[in-house]
């Protein structure tokens, strides 16, 4: 039997599970930069408009520090660098599939059923990573289409497109190292998630210092060096082969030395006796969800203190432009374009936390498929209680990391502006006014997980279509009915005037007779024009 016998039968079997999940990440992904190009195309028609905007991102070290660097002044080479951070999400995306179909799967003990059948060794580690490699250089093809029916350069499309899709094939062989190395698939994704911290972090350094060589040591550093509109360097591409081939020569001897369901590194071991915050369902909750509380408030934190610190350089980047000034002002619902930058990041903020509210809720669905919650139900422990004890945290997680990156925003951006006592109420404020529209997402993850607890995972694709509508529906111009399907539609904004709530959309129609237009505004052709390039796109 061959060490490769049944990777065929597995891939089938991972696509046809993640048939939908699979499909809404790539596509979305793959949509973006397009929305991107058009941005520009629209917003900068003149060469020297864009040859100020690009002198003044170049000189802003946040925005470079979350985007990266840009290479030139054409829309091609400003679309490179304003996908930047969709560099980490794709990487993150790849990387989560990887492990859901290694890990996972072995400490849900179906790996083992399949283990009894004729599977070859590698079988299992070379379908995920097939299927993952798969849909990156699928997303990377699409996204090439799509930046040339904009009109930008066949050649310069295809590296950026292929830069982002090796960026994901990169991060989806760390996955499949970092799930031979752990027995559980949390401590599997919080190695790879460290990795690709550290190279979001090397790749930071080196965009922000005076060398870059720190740059060159991170795969996410590679993507915007081979320079996609400014001249491609197409043998950067091989930075991210290679190393993909040296971490699965490494990946590939672990998965076979060590048993199935161990991983190589031995597991810490716990007290023998439980503490008192062990005594209930909800001690034993908190125990669960602590650290990923933890982790999404120090990611929260440090995002927020880099937009916070390019409010204010975001305001000045587009003076001078009426155009994107009126689109700006609207998006953020402010009159100040450093207000509707903040108003757009923590509306982006917002769709994460929600991410994180889906996220906790599910762990209810993972502890039953992991036979952890039926020997704490053969207790006295009631059914509503433990449930409930998982709800609170999906309801708390979202409130805890939007008031850091509020938190974190009104310091940076107050210390910017010399007003802390005032930004910094008014920046946490508007952090917690994205909370409802993220619980709707995890109250529904709730929902699914106790009427269909087999399709409880569609609450992803849920998030996904929020994400979609906010991004895309703009552009696409889209019925307001349908976008208001989406709750971070009726989500407030940040408020111009310190102490006072923020606003609603002024363009939103209604019976409140409040919601009176701003005279300086023209009349919009549809209602949420097109998403602003810069800083990342508008509302939801």
């Amino acid at each position: 039997m061959s060490t490769l016998t049944g990777t065929r039968h597995l891939v089938r079997l991972i696509l046809r599970r993640d048939r939908v999940l699979l499909p809404l990440w790539v596509l979305v992904l793959a949509v973006l930069p397009a929305t991107y190009a058009a941005s520009f195309f629209e917003l900068f028609p003149t060469e020297a408009e864009r040859a100020a905007y690009a002198t003044g991102t170049a000189r802003n070290p946040s925005i470079v520090a979350l985007l990266g660097p840009v290479y030139g002044d054409s829309v091609g080479a400003l679309t490179a660098q304003r996908g930047g951070f969709l560099l980490v999400v794709i990487a993150l995306a790849s990387l989560l599939t990887v492990i859901r179909h290694t890990r996972t799967e072995e400490e849900a003990g179906r790996r083992e059923l399949l283990g009894g059948t004729v599977l070859g060794r590698y079988a299992g580690l070379t379908a995920a990573l097939l299927v993952t490699y798969a849909a990156d250089l699928l997303l990377g093809l699409l996204t090439a289409a799509g930046l040339i029916a904009t009109g930008l350069p066949a050649a310069g499309s295809y590296a950026y497109g292929l830069a982002a899709a090796l960026a994901g094939v990169v991060f989806a062989t760390v996955g499949g190292l970092a799930a031979q190395l752990t027995e559980t698939a949390g401590g599997a994704r919080g190695i790879a998630i460290a990795v690709l911290g550290a190279a979001f972090g090397l790749r930071l350094v080196g965009d922000t210092a005076t060398h870059d060589w720190p740059s060159w040591l991170s795969p996410l550093g590679w993507a915007p060096r081979v320079r996609a509109y400014e001249g491609e360097r197409w043998w950067v591409l091989a930075l991210p082969v290679a190393a993909s081939g040296l971490v699965a020569a490494v990946a590939y001897p672990m998965s076979v030395r060590r048993d199935l369901g161990a991983g190589l590194l031995p597991p810490r071991l716990g007290p023998a006796t439980g503490g008192r915050a062990l005594a209930g369902p909800f001690g034993l909750a908190w125990r669960l969800h602590r650290d990923q509380i933890l982790w999404w408030s120090v990611g929260f934190g440090l995002l927020g203190l880099i937009l916070g610190g390019a409010a204010r350089a975001a305001g000045r980047s587009v003076e001078g432009n009426p155009q994107l000034e009126q689109i700006m002002a609207r998006i953020g619902g402010a009159t100040g374009l450093a207000e509707a930058y903040l108003g757009a990041t923590l509306s982006l903020a917002g769709l994460a936390a929600a991410g994180y509210g889906v996220q906790a809720a599910l762990r209810m669905r993972a502890e039953e498929t992991g036979g952890r919650a039926e020997p704490l139900l053969a207790t006295g422990v009631h059914r509503s209680t433990w449930l409930l004890s998982h709800v609170v945290f999906a309801l708390l997680g979202p409130v805890v990391v939007l008031a850091v990156i509020g938190l974190a925003t009104g310091l940076a951006y107050g210390l910017s502006v010399q007003d802390v006592p005032g930004e910094l109420p008014r920046m946490v404020g508007a952090g917690l006014a994205q909370v409802p529209a993220a619980w709707v997402l995890a109250g529904f993850a709730v929902l699914l997980h106790g009427l269909l607890p087999r399709l409880a995972s569609l609450a992803w694709a849920v998030l996904a279509v929020c994400v979609l509508l906010g991004q895309l529906g703009a552009v696409l111009e889209l019925s307001q009915w349908l976008l208001d399907l989406s709750p971070f539609t009726h989500t407030p904004r940040c408020s111009a005037t310190p102490g006072a709530p923020p606003p609603l959309d002024p363009d939103r129609p209604g019976p409140n007779p409040h919601r009176r237009r701003p005279d300086h505004l023209p009349p919009p052709r549809h209602p949420h024009p097109l998403t602003p390039p810069l800083p990342p796109a508008g509302r939801c």
